[in-house]
């Protein structure tokens, strides 16, 4: 009912400024042009699907042993209960952008909001670091993810040849610059895709989405269908030494639930689901009405918890905690054998074509998740430009394609590389998840700049609902925050990961410095784009 309610103080108004504001010296105006030249063509299915696709649960339960293996201990943490615990932290992410998306409903969503509350400089060198750039690392990451999911579902199909796919560099056998090509083939084939047939790539998503969402389902009605029984049968025909259904079980000697054991893995599901929300908000412009944008934040969080919740709860009902959480945390299943939520599914189903649907279901999520990244990030960087912060030729629409293609291609060039200095020098998948620490900062200054908002523009309850939210959701990211630097070796904080976050606020603030001073000698002052509503 909160949600509902928040429509009762639209203030359209805040939208209604000058967009077109001119600059006396030079006559043109402040932003790029006076329209984006995006269509208006995203339905409330596709601005749901993108904020699904954003929350990335089926890579998490493909990918999360690979991050639990190399916690101290698994003893306490409960699945389920940090689902829960999750998406209850993520609540004031929900209002905040709930309220702001029908307020701002503009292309870049989020960044224009933030820029707009902490101004020119702080806002886009945030923003910059925190979604444009940590996104093409965090689509990097999910390319990887996706490289291990099709070497993964080989090795479960009994194809040995996969193995190089399936597990990152530094581990014996592993092929990192095959990984690379089948990873950047797969990128560049979903560029294409988006430079050419923009209006395919919402499809896609849409599509790629709803596979995902009910392949999860079949998958947890297989390993229902198959019990205990079917998961001690499964684990203990691998035939490796030492590791039984029954030796794992028993090992395990901690509680079903320890709160400060469970609260230490919100990392990893601050990384991959519950904040995940604002997709949807940076296509604003482009979606059909407001409520759709609107509404389509809050279902596809209650959608996401009630689907990852669901999973994480059928793995402990038909394998046990105690045998979850240690083959979670055994190197030897996680690594040779790919033991998560997808080959276990695989592995109970009794015959190969319902075991290689369920890894196709794997395989989707995954390029799924990309689809969703490329439209998105393509408008983070085409808002940038349209403020003339970024280069204009960012924020360039081809009359043919009606996409932005030049962002397309930055995009692909920056990913690609990442891609390939993650495979190949500093452990694959592990080597890129750090860089996830630059959005919880974001996030935390999200926090802030919808509290600025609602001081400045709101009134009433929606105001003070704001603020709260707002000041939550700081307090939230601060922590997160501080959980990833506190555990580097378990959060993959390398010297990769490190350097692009510094690198990209760094970055950022030069380009904001540079473009000033450029425009200013042409006759605009781009700090006036900060004061207004850009747009549609």
């Amino acid at each position: 009912m909160l949600i509902m309610g928040l429509n009762k103080t639209e203030n359209n108004k805040h939208e209604d400024s000058d967009s077109t504001l001119k600059s006396k010296a030079s006559g043109q105006t402040v932003f790029v042009r006076e329209a984006t030249g995006l269509v208006k063509s995203t339905s409330l299915l596709d601005a749901f699907s993108l904020n699904i696709s954003n929350m990335s649960i089926g890579a998490l339960l493909g990918v999360m042993g690979l991050t639990l293996v190399y916690l101290p201990s698994m003893s306490g943490v409960n699945l389920v209960l940090a689902s829960v615990l999750g998406f209850l932290i993520a609540i004031p992410q929900i209002v905040v952008y709930t309220m702001m998306s029908s307020r701002v409903p503009r292309t870049g969503g989020d960044y224009v909001w933030v820029t707009r509350s902490l101004g020119g400089f702080l806002g886009t060198s945030i923003s910059f670091m925190g979604y444009t750039l940590e996104t093409m690392a965090y689509m990097a990451l999910i390319v990887l993810s996706a490289v291990f999911a099709i070497g993964s579902v080989g090795l479960a199909l009994g194809q040995q040849g996969f193995f190089g796919l399936a597990v990152p560099s530094g581990i014996q056998g592993a092929q990192p610059y095959l990984q690379f090509g089948v990873g950047a083939a797969i990128f560049a084939a979903l560029i294409a895709l988006n430079i050419f047939k923009p209006k395919a790539g919402y499809k896609l998503v849409s599509a790629l989405t709803a596979f995902g969402v009910t392949i999860t389902l079949v998958a947890i009605g297989v390993l229902l269908h198959a019990g205990r029984a079917g998961v001690e049968s499964y684990i203990n025909s691998l035939g490796i030494s030492g590791v039984t259904y029954s030796s794992l079980a028993s090992s395990y000697k901690g509680p079903t639930f320890n709160f400060a054991a469970t609260l230490s893995i919100m990392p990893l599901m601050a990384a991959f689901v519950y904040p995940w929300l604002n997709a949807a908000p940076a296509v604003g412009s482009e979606v059909k009405n407001t409520r759709a944008l609107k509404m389509s934040i809050p279902l596809a969080a209650l959608t996401s918890f009630a689907l990852l919740t669901a999973a994480f709860g059928t793995l402990y009902y038909v394998g046990g905690l105690p045998f979850i959480n240690q083959a979670l945390s055994n190197q030897t299943l996680v690594f040779d054998y790919s033991f998560n939520f997808w080959t276990l599914a695989m592995g109970v189903a009794g015959n190969s074509a319902l075991a290689a649907l369920l890894g196709l279901g794997w395989i989707v999520w995954n390029i799924g998740i990309l689809a969703y990244g490329i439209i998105v990030v393509s408008r983070y960087l085409f808002a940038g430009s349209f403020d003339r912060f970024l280069p204009e030729k960012l924020s360039y629409v081809s009359p043919k394609w009606s996409s932005p293609l030049v962002a397309h291609v930055v995009d692909l060039v920056i990913t690609i590389t990442l891609v390939g200095l993650a495979a190949v020098f500093y452990g694959g998948f592990s080597g890129l998840f750090g860089a996830i620490i630059a959005s919880m900062i974001y996030f935390a200054f999200v926090g802030i700049s919808a509290a600025i908002y609602a001081i400045r523009k709101e009134k009433g309850a929606a105001k003070t609902i704001l603020i709260v939210a707002g000041a939550l959701n700081t307090a939230v990211f601060l922590f997160i925050t501080y959980q990833f630097l506190s555990a580097p070796s378990v959060w993959g904080i390398t010297p990769l990961s490190e350097a692009y976050v510094v690198g990209t606020f760094l970055a950022g603030a030069i380009i904001y410095t540079a473009s000033k001073r450029i425009h200013t000698r042409k006759g605009l002052n781009i700090a006036l784009a900060y004061k207004e509503i850009p747009p549609e």
